[in-house]
């Protein structure tokens, strides 16, 4: 750990901001509990929470967790610095000052702890352990799943379900806060069920799909915000499959259970298990699946693109459907696919999928026939996707007319830069980009004239209305067009900014003008972000005043700025700052 635990690691790791914020965590002595063990550094970090960090060699490189929202994401946070800085002082001079406020006696450390306890008498490290058990919901749990294990007979699945059960189950709901905590037991609990799979792979798989609808249940009195659950039942799904491939259960009796749970679940449990499950199930299991999907599969009501009736979408439909198109993909018959996707034609994007469907069969004729079916059902509505695929194959047919009547229908449907840049794309295939140019900007500004009539004036003040003018101008590297755009009609403010910006080596009293126009409206959000963006901005304009040799009018106009905004003391702060 001494060679790749250093200041240098810190620094590089945290970054300036982080690192100068543990630093402070340190000095403040709020790093507690400090301890290594078998090469891993463990301590508590007090913050607004006390938050638990780990720092190990894993591969040469420093390995690291917190259990704050920050090292949730991954982040080599303030605490992981506290406690680096910690484990580093206490490495030079074999006590850690800040930690205990002393540094008037020797630390105790984990290797002592070992070996006072190799010292004691079984039976006292078993009450010891007890004591502990009884506190500590994860130990407890561990050690009843281990002592479940050597339990001889039935007793011992019974036993497990139970420790799944009170593990699983919230109780009340589990808010955000509380989850880190609740998702570790049911972990706990699955590494358990993970040790069990070499030895009992029956068992396991039993016990996984009891969990699977314990989970199901739980799951919805949960804060889930960070898909801890998601993981879990990943996780269960995967244990599941590896007890199976282990046991080879008969494979009729685990298809019926699979199509039971992934017709019925709410969760996407067993999502796909004809594919997932193929090579265990073989011809006997996937005859059972096929035939209970498709008696299920019959049930349904075919829809139309005039049928959208809103009970006929039910989570029942949805997973009977992709049950029927996993089988097809099984089998790898395009034509059993399409049946499915037939079904469901109330949308032009299912249009699209048999069509493509058929293009990459090869079959381009049947390709076409589809998307052009869709075109037809959906001439006000259609989805971009179902022209864009239907104007690559008029191009490929050399169709191009056709293919470029699709794309100018989507610009004219959706006037903006994305659409712009694509119908470029297909202008220039065919040598025609000057003349679409020209017909698209006409259509912009006309757009443009007919908001501000029907607007009127004030509306016109306030839209920034040549906004997408000045985007397609920037965008084409043509900033003075864009600026003359964005001066006749306005332009949205990250536009202004941009324009700012490229403005600022050879005109820069316009950026100038820029940065004022926006300074009130900034401040007037009246939050601390949008105090310090005012501020950057007035910053910009010094540097910029300051080149045209305009030093005493800056600080007029900082004097007026002032006394504008006098009662917001946060921003007044900021502006101190400025030279």
């Amino acid at each position: 750990m001494k060679r790749i635990l250093n200041l240098s690691t810190l620094r590089r790791l945290a970054g300036s901001r982080s690192f100068d914020r543990g630093e402070k965590y340190y000095n403040l002595g709020l790093v507690r509990s400090l301890s290594e063990y078998n090469g891993a550094i463990t301590a508590k970090v007090k913050g607004t929470y006390t938050y638990t960090v780990k720092l190990r060699e894993e591969d040469g490189e420093l390995d690291y967790s917190c259990t704050c929202p920050m090292g949730d994401d991954g982040s080599f946070c303030k605490h992981c610095v506290a406690a680096g800085l910690s484990w580093l002082e206490q490495q030079k001079t074999g006590t850690d000052k800040k930690a205990d406020g002393k540094g008037d006696h020797d630390d105790v450390t984990m290797e002592d702890v070992k070996g006072y306890l190799k010292t004691l008498e079984k039976n006292v490290l078993v009450e010891m352990v007890m004591e502990q058990a009884v506190a500590n919901d994860l130990l407890r749990e561990k050690l009843l799943m281990h002592a479940a294990r050597k339990t001889r007979g039935g007793r011992s699945l019974a036993a497990w379900k139970k420790i799944i059960r009170e593990a699983i189950s919230p109780g009340d709901f589990i808010g955000y806060h509380e989850m880190r905590s609740y998702a570790a037991r049911v972990q706990n609990v699955l590494d358990t069920l993970e040790n069990l799979l070499k030895d009992s792979p029956v068992e396991v798989m039993e016990l996984a799909e009891y969990a699977l609808t314990e989970m199901e249940t739980a799951i919805e009195s949960v804060d889930d915000s960070d898909g801890e659950m998601g993981d879990i039942l990943q996780r269960l799904q995967d244990l599941h499959l590896a007890a199976c491939r282990k046991v080879k259960p008969d494979p009729e009796e685990l298809a019926a259970r699979l199509f039971d749970r992934e017709l019925n679940g709410q969760w996407d449990v067993f999502h796909g298990a004809a594919a997932t499950y193929s090579s265990i199930l073989g011809e006997r299991g996937l005859g059972v699946y096929r035939r209970l999907a498709e008696e299920e599969w019959k049930k349904i009501k075919s829809l139309g693109p005039h049928k959208e009736k809103q009970e006929e979408r039910s989570h029942r439909r949805f997973n009977i459907t992709h049950m029927m198109e996993s089988l097809a993909e099984v089998s790898g018959d395009v034509e059993a696919l399409v049946e499915v996707k037939k079904k469901d034609l109330s949308y032009a994007y299912h249009y699209l999928q048999i069509a493509e469907l058929y293009g990459k069969s090869g079959n381009h004729d049947k390709s076409l026939e589809w998307a052009e079916a869709g075109l037809k059902a959906f001439p006000g509505r259609t989805d971009s996707r179902l022209r864009d695929f239907l104007a690559a194959e008029y191009h490929r047919r050399k169709r191009h007319d056709e293919a470029m009547e699709l794309i100018w229908a989507d610009f004219s449907d959706r006037a903006n830069l994305e659409n712009f840049k694509k119908l470029k794309t297909h202008a220039e295939r065919v040598g025609q980009w000057t003349a679409w140019r020209e017909k698209a900007l006409d259509l912009i500004r006309k757009d443009i004239l007919r908001m501000k009539q029907s607007g009127g004036r004030q509306w016109w003040n306030a839209s920034g209305s040549n906004s997408l003018l000045v985007e397609i101008f920037l965008w084409e590297k043509d900033p003075d067009e864009a600026w003359r755009e964005a001066q006749v009609g306005g332009c949205s403010e990250r536009l202004w900014m941009q324009l700012a910006v490229g403005r600022e080596n050879d005109h820069p009293q316009d950026a100038v003008d820029v940065y004022k126009k926006w300074i009130d409206p900034t401040v007037g959000r009246k939050n601390n972000q949008a105090y310090e963006d005012a501020a950057n901005l007035l910053r910009k304009i010094h540097d910029l005043m300051n080149r045209l040799n305009r030093d005493a009018e800056f600080a007029d106009y900082l004097r007026g700025v002032r006394a504008a905004h006098k009662p917001k003391r946060n921003f007044m702060r900021l502006i101190d700052k400025i030279n």
